[in-house]
C-alpha cells in the first residue's frame, strides 16, 4: 500500500467541508483511505491509530491542512492529492462567490430579513461568545451550536439574555424547534401540545420522535445546552424556558430533561416546577428520582418513561410508567441471536454517536448486566484510562468534545464510528456491539448505509467473529432519511432494529445475560 500526504500551511477549513472533500477523495479508483483534516493533536492520534501517521503530518501544527491518502499505486495516490487541491480551490471561489451575495454582518442580516427574531452561531468556539453578544444586542434569541466556549462566557451570555427576556440556548446547544422549526441537529415532528425545555440535544430530539411514535406532538422544543443546570450557570436558560412554555398557548404539558444537576440549581428548578400552572413532568437522567419524587412531581427514570407519560397527559390520562412489553416482545428474536454466540462472547460494546442515548443505555444496561466502563461514565471509577480502547462492558459516547475538537461530529461525518466498530470487531470477547443512528436535519445523508457498510466490512475482516449488532434508528418518515429506508438498510444487513433506544439497550444487556446463565 503507498501512502502519500500533502501539507497546506495556515489553511483553515470548516470540519463539514474537509469531511465531503475525504469522501470525495475516497470514491476514487485504488484509494483505500483519505482524510482531509486539520492536523489537531486529536485528528493525528485518530491517524495513528489506523497506522497513517507520517512524521511529516505528525510534525504539523493544529491550523495546518493535512491529506492523506492510501492507495494500490503511486499514481492514484498522486492523482488522488491533485483531486484534493482542485477541490479546495474550487471550494475557496465557491466561498467567495456565496459571501459576495449574502450579508457580513448579523446587522446587515437582520437589516435584510426584517423580523428577524433568532440568531444561530456556528462559528469555532473563540469567535462564539462575540457573535452571540452581538446578536443579543440587536435583540435576537441566540442558539449556540458552537462548542468549547468557556463555562465564564456561558454565564456572562446567559445573564444577558435573562435580563432582555431572549433565549441564549448553548454553546454546543445540538437542537431545538421553535415553532415548528427545526434548528441544527432536528427530527421532523407533529405539532402537538408538549413543550420541551433540555440541557440534552440527543435527549431532546429522542424525546420529539418517542412522542411522535406514541401519538403526540411537540409545541417547541428548547435545548439549553448541557451546563445550563451546573450550579455556576444556575439554569437560567431552563427556568426561562419554562416560563416561556407555561405563558405559550399552544403547550399544555411541559417536559423537562438534564442530567443531574447542581444541588442548589436542582432546588431552584423544582421550586419553579412548583408554581407552575402547567403539569411539568422531569426527567433527570442518572440523577436521584426520589429527589423528584419526594417533592411530589411526576419523575421518569428514562427518555422513554418521560415521552411516554407526557402523552398521557396531554392526552388527559394518568402519567403511570411505559409497560414493559409497550414495544412488544422481543424474547424470541433474543434467543436466536444469543444461540449464534460463542462461549467467550461476553461483553457489550455501545458505540453512540448521541451522549444522551449512551447515558440511557448505561442506565439500563448497569441493572441487568452490571457495571459499564465509559468515557462519559455513571461512577467515577468507571472512567475509560483511554476513551480509544474499551474494556469489558463498554459504552463510548463519540459526540464527546475529546472525538470532536477539529473534525465533524460522528452524526455528521461516521468515519470515527466504522473504525471503532472495525476494532470491536476484531476483539473475540465482543458479544454484542449496541448503536444509534440519528436521522433528521444536520445528519449524514445515510447513516443507516453507512453503519450497515462498516459492519459489512468488519465481518469480511473478521469473519469467525460475529457479534450481535443492535441499533436504534432515531428519526421520523418526515426526515430528510425516510425512517423505513433507513430501518430497511440496517435490517438487509442482519442488523437488529428496535423501537426505543431504551428497548434495544434492554435486548442488548438480556442477550447477554441469556449467555451468561447459558455459560454456567
Amino acid at each position: 500500500m503507498v501512502i502519500r500526504w500533502l501539507i497546506k500551511p495556515k489553511m483553515y477549513q470548516d470540519s463539514v467541508k474537509l469531511m465531503k472533500l475525504s469522501s470525495e477523495l475516497s470514491k476514487q479508483e485504488g484509494i483505500k483511505h483519505a482524510s482531509v483534516i486539520m492536523a489537531t493533536e486529536l485528528n493525528k492520534s485518530t491517524l495513528e491509530n489506523i497506522g497513517m501517521l507520517v512524521p511529516e503530518v505528525a510534525a504539523a501544527n493544529a491550523d495546518d491542512l493535512a491529506i492523506i491518502v492510501a492507495s494500490d499505486t503511486e499514481k492514484q495516490a498522486q492523482k488522488a492529492l491533485e483531486l484534493a487541491e482542485k477541490l479546495l480551490n474550487r471550494a475557496e471561489v465557491q466561498q467567495g462567490e456565496t459571501k459576495q451575495q449574502s450579508p457580513k454582518t448579523l446587522r446587515s442580516a437582520v437589516e435584510a430579513l426584517p423580523g428577524a427574531n433568532l440568531a444561530l452561531i456556528s462559528v469555532p468556539g473563540i469567535y462564539a461568545a462575540t457573535e452571540a453578544l452581538k446578536a443579543l444586542n440587536l435583540g435576537l434569541n441566540v442558539h449556540i451550536f458552537s462548542d468549547n466556549v468557556s463555562l465564564e462566557d456561558e454565564v456572562w451570555l446567559k445573564q444577558i439574555g435573562t435580563k432582555k427576556g431572549l433565549l441564549v440556548m448553548g454553546p454546543d446547544c445540538g437542537t431545538a424547534i421553535i415553532d415548528g422549526v427545526p434548528l441544527a441537529f432536528a427530527n421532523v415532528v407533529s405539532r402537538g401540545k408538549i413543550g420541551i425545555v433540555g440541557a440534552s440535544g440527543t435527549g431532546i430530539q429522542e424525546a420529539t420522535v418517542l412522542i411522535e411514535r406514541m401519538g403526540g406532538g411537540i409545541s417547541h422544543a428548547i435545548g439549553t445546552g448541557g451546563r445550563d443546570l451546573l450550579d455556576e450557570v444556575g439554569g437560567q436558560m431552563m427556568l426561562l424556558g419554562i416560563d416561556l412554555l407555561e405563558n405559550d398557548p399552544s403547550t399544555e404539558v411541559i417536559l423537562l430533561i438534564s442530567k443531574p444537576a447542581g444541588p442548589q440549581t436542582t432546588k431552584k428548578i423544582l421550586d419553579r416546577v412548583k408554581q407552575c400552572k402547567k403539569p411539568v413532568i422531569v426527567n433527570l437522567l442518572k440523577g436521584d428520582m426520589n429527589i423528584i419524587r419526594s417533592a411530589g412531581f411526576v419523575g421518569a427514570v428514562t427518555i422513554e418513561d418521560a415521552a411516554y407519560k407526557a402523552v398521557a397527559l396531554a392526552n388527559g390520562e394518568e402519567a403511570v410508567s411505559i409497560p414493559e412489553t409497550y414495544w412488544g416482545d422481543y424474547s424470541e428474536q433474543m434467543a436466536v441471536l444469543e444461540r449464534q454466540l460463542c462461549p467467550n462472547q461476553r461483553y457489550i460494546r455501545g458505540l453512540f454517536t448521541g451522549g444522551t442515548l449512551a447515558d440511557e443505555a448505561m442506565v439500563i444496561l448497569s441493572d441487568i448486566i452490571g457495571d459499564i466502563f465509559s468515557n462519559i461514565p455513571l461512577k467515577p471509577e468507571l472512567k475509560l484510562p483511554s476513551a480509544r480502547k474499551s474494556h469489558k462492558h463498554t459504552i463510548v459516547d463519540l459526540g464527546d468534545d475529546e472525538f470532536t475538537r477539529g473534525r465533524p461530529h460522528p452524526m455528521i461525518d461516521p468515519f470515527p464510528r466504522n473504525e471503532r466498530l472495525m476494532q470491536e470487531y476484531a476483539d473475540p470477547e465482543v458479544g454484542v456491539i449496541l448503536c444509534d443512528v440519528v436521522t433528521g436535519y444536520g445528519s449524514h445523508a445515510d447513516p443507516a448505509g453507512e453503519l450497515a457498510r462498516a459492519v459489512a466490512r468488519a465481518r469480511d475482516a473478521y469473519p469467525s467473529n460475529n457479534p450481535a449488532v443492535i441499533a436504534f434508528v432515531c428519526g421520523t418518515e418526515a426526515d430528510p432519511q425516510p425512517l423505513s429506508e433507513q430501518v430497511k438498510v440496517l435490517e438487509e444487513e442482519g442488523i437488529f432494529v428496535l423501537p426505543s433506544n431504551a428497548e434495544a439497550a434492554r435486548t442488548a444487556g438480556r442477550i447477554i445475560k441469556l449467555h451468561e446463565n447459558r455459560r454456567v
